[in-house]
């Protein structure tokens, strides 16, 4: 029986160290699958490296919760900092806190609460205005923490769209075509079309520069137009001169080459209603399939991000992108599920496909003031009212 009497003050929160922590936090991580023991538990698969997911950042920072007497980790969280833009056009730098996790013998004593505040004061330390993070809307013991406990407010509400690779075998329509483009053509397309977010990062470059984004297309009908894609880019409004009708821009993120989920399975199965918080715990609670063994091997999953629609006919647009993005699953290793998320006020969210294995669920981001040096303006902005239409970091997923 864990002693609950001051187990704070025989803390210690420090730095994750790459040498001799990584096989202690692979096993900590997998204490904290997802699940129960007679159905189904997941867990995310690292593939050796528990820093993965936060490397594209600069400033970035692992922590571990260690018991100073037996020097037993207890808890990890990852925290990265990035610019932002806010619906009032205001700058900040914004602190995102991700992948909290807890051994399950010492949950609810006040270990993810220090895990936080410390992921905090070191994002103050950074020069981070606010701190973010998102968690699914029934997932009652991370709001609690984080709303009533940390004082975080909510800030969105979006809406996660799963689906099993093989999308229902329809052949793309002759009337479509998709279209790649390249780096400079895909920034140039972004900077204008991310005017129309009310949130999203300053760095689309660097993004759409990371090798697990596959690139970026455009969907659009023939007979609206043509799209010059040889020529270079000499103008941010390329699409509205050359497409008079409906077109559909995104890009793909290949998790595959990062990390994997991983489900494990024992007595008859069963689906799940525990959740903790990210892409791993996202998927299943949602996901209408059955757990096969092929699922229960690591795999990786395509992240459709950076979708923006004009025109009135996009439901086809959007079905043709579905259809695209699974042939390209298929020919990637051990790629199982294509996932996209949308704000509520995106128009797109009215267009993804309805096929009866598509499956959603709803999340929540969160936001926080922590520097005292911050706008009250954007206060007002951030924090007193919810924002609708939002760039979804692939990133952060």
């Amino acid at each position: 029986m864990v002693d609950t009497f001051s187990i704070e003050s025989r803390l210690l929160i420090r730095e994750f160290d790459e040498d001799r922590d990584v096989k202690v936090v692979g096993k900590l991580e997998r204490k904290c699958e997802i699940g129960t023991k007679k159905g189904v538990s997941i867990f995310t698969n690292m593939m050796g490296d528990p820093l993965s997911r936060i490397r594209f950042y600069p400033l970035h920072v692992m922590l571990v919760a260690e018991l100073l007497e037996s020097k037993e980790l207890v808890g990890v969280v990852r925290g990265c900092i990035k610019s932002m833009r806010t619906p009032s056009e205001s700058l900040l730098k914004i602190g995102c806190i991700l992948g909290l996790r807890v051994s399950p013998t010492y949950r609810r004593k006040g270990v993810g609460l220090k895990l936080v505040t410390s992921v905090e004061e070191w994002m103050v330390r950074n020069g981070a205005e606010y701190a973010f993070l998102a968690t699914e809307k029934n997932n009652d013991a991370s709001r609690n923490l984080f709303t009533n406990k940390c004082k975080y407010v909510s800030l969105s509400s979006l809406v996660i769209f799963v689906h099993p690779i093989s999308f229902p075998s329809k052949h793309i329509s002759k009337d479509i075509n998709i279209e790649k483009v390249n780096i400079d053509q895909a920034i140039s397309l972004y900077r204008r079309t991310l005017r129309t977010k009310e949130f999203y990062p300053l760095d689309m470059d660097s993004i759409l520069k990371e090798n697990l984004s596959l690139g970026t297309w455009v969907s659009y009908y023939k007979e609206g137009g043509m799209l010059n894609l040889q020529r270079k880019v000499e103008s941010e409004d390329i699409i509205t001169n050359e497409i008079t009708s409906s077109w559909i821009i995104f890009s793909i993120w290949n998790t595959c080459e990062a990390y994997k989920l991983q489900l494990k399975k024992s007595q008859p199965l069963r689906f799940l209603h525990t959740t903790l918080n990210h892409a791993r715990d996202k998927i299943f609670p949602c996901l209408r399939m059955s757990v096969s063994d092929s699922l229960c091997r690591p795999f990786g999953f395509l992240f459709l991000y950076g979708l923006h629609g004009e025109g009135e006919n996009l439901g086809e647009l959007m079905e043709s992108i579905w259809m695209f993005t699974s042939r390209m699953g298929e020919s990637l290793k051990d790629c199982r599920v294509i996932i996209t998320e949308l704000g509520f006020g995106d128009t797109l969210v009215n267009h993804v496909p309805q096929a009866a294995s598509m499956s959603c669920i709803d999340d929540i981001w969160y936001t926080k003031r922590i520097s005292s040096h911050s706008d009250e303006k954007d206060d007002e902005l951030l924090m007193k009212r919810q924002i609708g239409n939002v760039f979804v970091d692939p990133r952060d997923f």
